[in-house]
């Protein structure tokens, strides 16, 4: 992983010297909040419903022991003891207070962290697929493109305040986990022959307009990929609307514009661009590149593997959720599960933290990521180690076998802590997993994806849950749309609203018959709900959410 330099150790300690400085004068009455705000916010820090809440970049999710060590400390130190990973890999402390702040900074620096650009109009934490370097299936390690990008984007002078928020993915990959459809701006490695290039997208994002993005270049050569995005950066920033913050996103300005006039106005500035950088990018991504090695993969036998997959049935349901197939076929890249039924999705306590970094430094190549589906990533595990990672994680309420499976939520914070909340999230996601655990259900039902906002900003990513969970306000009374049909990987699609909303306590029913009405209707067990869904379309699923309708029609 990327290691700081000279400049970056003195850049962040005068960044945060500055904002010391501002958080005494906040809190001796020289700033008043308005004055406070746009400071705050380039810092991380928002005012939610009852405490600051400090977001800290996980630049592409990925970190090492000793970093995850320092966030435990943090949350003991600072907080009450947990933290909150996010769908954009960063993590979230949710009852800082203020004058503490610049002291979880200064902590965060010293383990190389930082809270910049995690808020406010601007570029966002750059995010990747959370298997980059281990993945099977990948064309090469996406993770030194996307250091190069947060290296230009932060402070970047011109980008500081756009008309809104900028979020960038990239992925290395044939599958797509990291939702680049779902982006401002994703970039995608991609192989013609024996020539390696980029395709770029632009326009995506959720919301409340949810759009999916369209390709702007098919094929962009590797050394043009910084002014390129340069360009889209520019255009965007002169033609996107600042009359209305519902309306400023990229994805309006593509859509009102049309993709093929946004196109010739990049190419344009591209043209003009290009020549001031020098080949200067180019150099920084291959130096780059050398921070980002292949593990020194240690060579054994697997048969310590086989045999508790075999012999133990514990293991073998974990192994068999868990697990994903790594480039080096004696290792298994192992996520770990933050969604142990009943708990908060993406929240992990400090105790938890510490662990996860000691089981990483002992058998994971001293590697940890962040998912956007809110869990934990050992990217480098060899087989032979894999009881014993498991035994760890499952003395610390962390070796829950439901990866993919109904209970593996993704849900935002919603209104038990955001003050742009209209509704739960955490409840609806905690009756959802506990129940179907009572049911016994889950390994049954197979892969699935539930995914809770709690207001229309999608936080939560319901567009794109295979069944999408939105929560409303109505009146003063929370109102639930479910979607049906979402899609966030290589074949992404939004979903679709199924009818009428329900209330809290008839979410978890109308689940329940959804998935009754799944398990009668599929072809067989091999058969997953979105294939089911694509198979037969909507109806068959509206008539269960719905039953009152069909028997008033009937």
């Amino acid at each position: 992983m990327y290691k700081y330099n000279e400049f970056d150790r003195a850049f962040l300690a005068e960044r945060n010297a500055q904002f010391r400085a501002q958080v005494e004068r906040r809190i001796d009455g020289s700033l008043t909040e308005d004055e406070f705000k746009p400071l705050r916010l380039m810092n991380g820090l928002y005012l939610q419903l009852h405490a600051y809440m400090l977001r800290v970049a996980i630049p592409y999710g990925t970190l090492n022991s000793d970093q995850m060590d320092q966030l435990a400390m943090i949350a003991d130190k600072f907080d009450k003891g947990y933290g909150h990973f996010t769908t954009r890999q960063n993590i979230q402390y949710n009852w800082p207070k203020l004058r503490d702040v610049p002291d979880i900074l200064d902590a965060l620096a010293d383990v190389e962290m930082h809270a910049i650009q995690t808020s406010g109009n601007t570029i966002r934490n750059v995010t990747t697929d959370h298997f980059a370097g281990a993945a099977a299936d990948e064309i090469e390690d996406p993770r030194p493109v996307a250091e190069l990008l947060r290296q230009w984007s932060t402070d970047h002078p011109e980008f500081q305040f756009l008309g809104r928020k900028f979020k960038i993915a990239v992925g290395g990959a044939k599958a797509d986990r990291a939702v680049l459809k779902a982006h401002d701006l994703a970039v995608q490695l991609v192989q013609v022959g024996d020539v390696q290039g980029y395709r770029i997208l632009i326009g995506g994002g959720l919301g409340r307009t949810p759009m999916i993005g369209q390709v702007l270049h098919d094929f962009l050569p590797r050394g043009d990929l910084l002014p390129y995005v340069e360009a889209v950066l520019s255009v965007y920033n002169l033609l996107g609307r600042r009359d209305n913050k519902y309306k400023a996103r990229i994805k309006i300005t593509v859509h009102e514009n049309g993709i093929d006039k946004i196109r010739t106005l990049v190419n344009e500035r591209f043209a003009a661009i290009k020549p001031t950088f020098e080949g200067v990018d180019v150099t920084m991504l291959a130096k780059i590149k050398t921070y980002f090695p292949q593990p020194s993969y240690i060579r054994g036998a697997t048969q310590a593997y086989d045999n508790e997959h075999k012999n133990n049935v514990s293991f073998r349901a974990w192994a068999d959720t868990n697990l994903s197939n790594h480039k080096n076929p004696d290792y298994a890249i192992v996520t770990i599960s933050t969604k142990a039924h009943g708990n908060t999705p993406g929240d992990a306590t400090s105790d938890q933290m510490r662990a996860m970094a000691q089981i990483a430094r002992t058998y994971g190549h001293d590697e940890l990521r962040i998912s956007h589906e809110q869990n934990v990533i050992l990217p480098h595990v060899h087989k032979s180690h894999l009881p014993a990672v498991h035994k760890a994680l499952k003395a610390v309420n962390l070796g829950t076998a439901n990866i993919g499976l109904i209970s593996d939520i993704i849900a935002c914070p919603g209104m038990d802590y955001c003050a742009l909340a209209t509704a739960r999230s955490i409840p609806v996601a905690q009756e959802i997993a506990t129940r179907f655990d009572e049911l016994k259900m889950e390994h049954d039902i197979g892969a699935l994806k539930i995914k809770i906002s709690g207001c229309i900003n999608a936080c939560g990513h319901h567009h794109v849950g295979h069944i999408g969970i939105l929560g409303l306000d109505r009146a003063g009374v929370e109102n639930y749309q479910i979607t049906l049909g979402g899609d966030g990987s290589e074949t992404a699609v939004i979903g679709e609203r199924a009818g009428p909303g329900f209330a809290y306590d008839q979410v978890v029913p109308a689940i329940e018959r959804l998935i009754a009405a799944y398990l009668e209707i599929r072809q067989d067990a091999s058969e997953t709900f979105i294939e089911t869904f694509r198979r037969l379309g909507s109806d068959p699923f509206k008539d269960a959410l719905y039953p009152e309708a069909q028997a008033n029609a009937a």
